[in-house]
Order: C-alpha cells, then structure tokens, then sequence
C-alpha cells in the first residue's frame, strides 16, 4: 500500500481541502470546520499576516483557534490557551491483528446522530479529547454496548487525502480491561484498509498505555507533534 505521508505534515488543512470540503467554513487562506463538528483551524503551510487575520475574522474575536499540530507561531496578539505534547503514529501496513477469530465488526454498533447524547456523556466520563454534537458527520463510529449502554467507542476523524485517522478511542471505566479499545481499532482499521487507505492517529506523549497499545496493534511513531491553541484578538 501506497500513500502519500506528506499530507500527515498538515492533517487539518489537507483534510479540509480535500474529503472534509463540505464540513470547512474558509475565508481567504485560512480554513475552519464547521461549527460543532471540530474546533481545528488551518493557514497556510508558511502563513502571512494576512492569513492570521483571515482565520481571525473567521473565528470573531476572542475565540478559540485549536490550531491542532500546526507549527507555525500567530501573532503575539493571539494569547496562548493550551499547549500539549504528543505523537502522530500511522499504520505499519502489516496484518491486522485478528481479534478471537470473530469479524472485525462482531459485536459492534455504528454509531450515528441518534446516538449523540450517549457519545457526549462517555466522551465527558473519559476525555478522550474534542467532541461535539456533530464529530460524528467526520466518518465512521463504532461502539460497544454493555445491558443496552454505550461504554466504548472510536471513529474517524481527519481525512488528509489517502489517510484516516482513528480517534475519539474510550473506554467507561466500569467496561476496562475487556479488551474493547483494540477491537474497536482494528475493526476501523479494516474499513480504513478495505477502501484504499491508511489509518493513523494521534496520542498524547503522556499516554502510554495508549502509546503501548497502538504499537502492539502495528503503528509505529512517525513524528512528535505540539497541539496548541490560541484566543484570537
């Protein structure tokens, strides 16, 4: 397989110039997801002044740019609002792991917009990071029920042409330990596969059961990444 691995330098941007098109809010050279669906923001890979005012006026004043792992610094006038150091790691493009002997989707739930108030409430109990009323539009997500409640998932996210990114991987902490995070990943991991790309996600450095995890299931680390955010002016 294949795939291009620049575009991974820029997911937000290639993402929103390409499958993610019709989820982009856009104001000269700078670019937004639409509002609910993701908070991430793009400027060009060597952005002028004009571009941070660009996605200025496409925030307003005082919001939140998530500029995700964008390395570029804004203007001094954007006041820093978080900064976490993490890992992009993508598939190794070996064999899945082949979880029991059952299909990938054995025992899974796809997971839409009548589910939105159930994903809200594990996504608040296990802060797997952003998530909104409308993530679910970015792709697929997958779920585990327990007695009739959710109490784990993931899903795609970030689409940078020939790539998808698995994301939003929680478990409710009365469900750990079951083994429900690695089905749910190699079972998006398949679909990922079956049409033409390949996966790859994002970690937080301070997450090594998940770093941990991930390895095992055949990613390998591509580069470290800094998510950092800023308030606009």
């Amino acid at each position: 397989m294949m795939n291009n691995d620049s575009v991974l330098d820029d997911p937000v941007g290639q993402s929103l110039g390409g499958p993610h098109a019709h989820l982009a809010r856009r104001l000269g050279g700078a670019v937004t997801y639409s509002t609910e669906v993701a908070t991430f923001s793009a400027v060009p890979v060597q952005p002028e002044a004009e571009d941070w005012a660009d996605l200025a006026a496409l925030l307003g004043p005082g919001a939140l740019a998530d500029m995700f792992s964008c390395p570029a610094a804004p203007p001094p006038s954007w006041e820093p609002v978080f900064s976490l150091a993490g890992r992009q790691l993508i598939w190794t493009g070996g064999r899945l792991p082949d979880r029991r002997g059952a299909e990938p989707d054995s025992g899974l739930v796809v997971l839409g917009k009548d589910n939105v108030s159930e994903m809200l409430d594990l996504v608040s109990r296990t802060e797997p990071g952003p998530f909104w009323s409308r993530t679910h539009e970015l792709g697929t997500y997958l779920g585990v029920r327990a007695e009739g409640a959710l109490v784990a998932m993931a899903g795609e996210r970030l689409r940078p042409p020939g790539w998808t990114e698995i994301s939003a991987v929680c478990t409710a902490p009365e469900a750990r330990g079951q083994g429900h995070a690695a089905r749910l990943v190699c079972a998006l991991a398949a679909r990922i596969v079956a049409r033409g790309e390949r996966p790859f996600l994002h970690v937080a450095e301070t997450n090594s059961r998940a770093i941990a995890l991930y390895e095992r299931l055949g990613f390998r680390t591509r580069r470290q990444v800094t998510f950092r955010g800023f308030r606009t002016p």
